[in-house]
């Protein structure tokens, strides 16, 4: 068969002597070209096939991998998940029932407490020569007198008493004097009032309280008793040696009763009928001040029919 295609191919390109000389270098190409390829498909008839090459069934050819590929497929980017809508389900069976809270709100009140206005006064002195002592009361030690038409400034008043405490006008050296001395321009009551235990009295730095101090109560009144104080030579005030500030009931209102001693006993009134409690201390004198005052445990009055 080979050789019948090489005479067929020979047929069709003619003689090479039969040519003319002009065309004589094309038909050596020809020639040539002719002869590349009998020499090609001698090569090619010559060669023992190759074996076909095992096929690894554990491998993929390159064909299979591309049709893999075109097989699986690829990987989307996730979306963002779609935001569920809220849906509000009610749902009432007969049996329930509806309860309303009201919970009340917290609203601040604002509350104004308006402090009295007390007021200083002025007031002349009446009587020749009058007393001004250290506490508000008659059995305190003496500090000065005031003599009458001296012009003094007031500044305040003993609660359930009858002294108020004045001063030379622009001074600094009170003192207390009965409200009866004087001659006073303005209401007594626009002064400051102040509870008798708060006042400050001259306190003695050498001598304590007497020892002991007890009451009894016979009726409506109330007998007080206490130990001697023992003073050295030359500290003896020469005035009331011993004073129990009594806070007691009389007549339906507290009042303030300094009684006032040269004994070791006393004898108080305290009725019944009053809302606060009555209360009293013992103070003794030197002359350099008062002991620190001493508690007294005061029997209280006994009421016939309770207050309403």
């Amino acid at each position: 068969m080979l050789r019948l295609w090489i005479q067929r191919v020979l047929a069709l390109t003619g003689n090479p002597r039969q040519s003319r000389p002009r065309a004589l270098r094309p038909e050596r190409s020809r020639i040539g070209f002719l002869g590349c390829i009998l020499i090609l498909v001698s090569a090619a008839c010559t060669l023992a096939p190759l074996p076909p090459a095992p096929i690894n069934p554990a491998s993929s050819s390159v064909t299979e991998k591309s049709m893999v590929m075109q097989v699986t497929p690829t990987t989307a980017l996730p979306s963002a998940p779609s935001q569920p809508s809220a849906t509000l389900t009610i749902t009432l069976s007969p049996s329930s029932t509806f309860t309303l809270t009201v919970t009340p709100s917290f609203t601040p009140t604002l509350t104004l407490t308006l402090l009295p206005t007390y007021m200083k006064l002025r007031g002349k002195v009446t009587i020749a020569q009058a007393v001004c002592h250290y506490g508000p009361g008659a059995p305190y030690l003496y500090k000065y007198g005031v003599y009458a038409g001296s012009n003094l400034e007031i500044l305040r008043r003993v609660e359930g008493g009858n002294y108020i405490e004045i001063q030379a006008i622009g001074g600094n050296n009170p003192c207390w004097v009965r409200v009866d001395y004087m001659d006073i321009r303005g209401d007594v009551n626009n002064l400051e009032p102040v509870h008798p235990f708060e006042v400050k009295l001259p306190l003695s730095p050498y001598y304590a309280p007497p020892a002991w101090v007890r009451a009894e109560r016979i009726g409506d009144e109330v007998r007080v008793e206490w130990a001697a104080l023992s003073l050295r030579a030359g500290d003896d005030s020469e005035q009331t040696p011993y004073i129990v500030e009594a806070w007691v009931c009389q007549n339906g209102q507290m009042v303030f009763q300094p009684v006032g001693t040269y004994q070791t006993q006393v004898t108080i009134r305290d009725e019944p009928g009053c809302r606060e409690p009555s209360r009293a201390r013992l103070i003794a004198a030197e002359k350099h001040g008062y002991t620190r005052p001493l508690e007294i445990e005061w029997p209280q009055p006994v009421f016939a029919t309770p207050l309403p």
